[in-house]
């Protein structure tokens, strides 16, 4: 027993779920959004980033496209809160609130639902790439079955 989530165990959520997405198995690690593109043969625009932050220690998953900056001011003023309350997780935080190690997180299938928000650069592409919950892994799916799995809120948060 692992004290982190792999693959199968997001596997068994698409499942149980009923989610239509699939689980690709990397033949090399893709550590950033250029290396994932080029293994997958895609634009690295649709590869999608999933990073968690704590406003107040509440969780909050951000998902946005991988050659973007998140801007903390919008999602601060999003939340009603000053920017330096909207932290990025650490790596040991985001596995004790997500389950799965940076570098791995998929967008959904956490150890509980996120709060989640979108960025509308996102919904624009036809398929998206994110996290398959190891590091050889990617997810492949529609912005459409992100947006209904993770009821995201769709909102600006790139610079």
């Amino acid at each position: 027993m692992t004290d982190h989530f792999t693959s199968a165990d997001l596997q068994r959520f698409i499942d149980d779920q009923k989610i239509e997405a699939t689980i690709l198995i990397m033949a090399e690690h893709t550590p950033t959004v250029s290396d994932a593109a080029r293994a997958l043969q895609v634009e690295p625009e649709q590869i999608i980033k999933s990073l968690v932050f704590l406003i107040n220690d509440e969780s909050l998953l951000v998902i946005n496209n991988g050659t973007a900056l998140i801007d903390r001011r919008k999602v601060a003023a999003r939340l009603d809160v000053g920017r330096k309350k909207v932290k990025f997780a650490s790596a040991e935080q985001a596995v004790e609130i997500t389950g799965y190690i940076v570098g791995s997180m998929p967008p959904f299938g956490h150890r509980q639902k996120l709060r989640t928000f979108i960025d509308p650069a996102i919904t624009a592409i036809d398929v998206i790439y994110g996290g398959g919950g190891d590091i050889d892994a990617m997810l492949r799916l529609t912005p459409a079955e992100l947006l209904r799995v993770t009821e995201g809120e769709v909102i600006t948060v790139s610079e």
